[in-house]
């Protein structure tokens, strides 16, 4: 692939397969602004009145914030749970760790739509009400893969001999944990969050079927898309939504660099 026309072809598939994967995205934001209802061309003027319509939707902020609550529970408890999945990974051998890692990714490549649907027929078969709480809890079991593979990484470049050096001077477990683990991996754990909020954020199908009478963003938006009148709200918040999305993922990816720069440095 170095030759000149090897180059030239891999570059011409890069591109397209870019403009084929995010020109719809683009096209988003663009009508958002458009003062008439239809996203169609030529647009018919510019105008803020579809954003301005969002402030005042109490249906909207409501589910905007389940959307938070939901996030930020599932991506701290993701985040929890992938330290020490990630750590177990990476510092210990034992019987059936390959099971244990292969189990904790399989959310990553099964349909969503069939966990959804398997955590749907648990749930009612112990007799839970669908909530937040059943959100939480799907969101937490698609998160965690996530978590587990961003921390991992940060896992990877620590070197342990810094924990037994501290624990020789005296140091208890938990202290060590404070002092020495966490500061090293706070930049890996705060990428483990953004993600993890980020992919709670966006999830649909699994708020879909958990939800209940407590829906989230997502699942607002997919019940205006049923009124044509309410598409160009929709539009606007879904701009809103992929520049957040943008932002989380950008920071969260800017963070992990620093922390392998960082350990490689060390």
């Amino acid at each position: 692939m170095s030759t000149s026309p090897a180059r030239k072809i891999l570059w011409a598939y890069v591109v397209l397969y870019i403009v084929i994967l995010y020109f719809p995205v683009v096209l988003l934001p663009i009508f958002s602004f458009n003062d008439s209802a239809t996203p169609t061309f030529p647009l018919k003027g510019f105008t803020f009145k579809w954003y301005e319509g969002l402030i005042g939707n109490e249906t909207m902020l409501k589910a905007a914030r389940n959307s938070l609550i939901v996030g930020s529970v599932a991506s701290v408890g993701s985040t929890i749970l992938g330290i020490c999945a990630a750590r177990a990974i990476t510092r210990y051998r034992f019987r059936g760790k390959s099971a244990a890692s292969g189990l904790i990714m399989a959310p990553l490549f099964l349909p969503e739509i069939i966990i959804a649907i398997s955590l749907l027929v648990v749930l009612l078969g112990i007799g839970a009400n669908l909530s937040l709480t059943t959100v939480m809890l799907g969101h937490l079991l698609i998160c965690l893969p996530y978590s587990v593979t961003v921390l991992v990484s940060g896992f990877e470049g620590f070197d342990p001999s810094l924990e037994e050096a501290a624990q020789d001077l005296g140091a208890k477990p938990l202290r060590v944990l404070r002092l020495v683990t966490l500061p090293i991996l706070a930049p890996a754990i705060l990428s483990s969050l953004l993600v993890a909020f980020t992919i709670s954020l966006d999830e649909f199908i699994l708020a879909f079927f958990l939800s209940g009478s407590e829906p989230t963003l997502p699942v607002y938006i997919w019940g205006q898309l049923r009124f044509a009148a309410k598409l160009p709200n929709v539009l606007a918040l879904g701009s809103l939504l992929i520049a957040a999305s943008l932002i989380l993922l950008t920071t969260a990816e800017i963070m992990r660099r620093r922390a392998e720069r960082r350990l490689a440095g060390r």
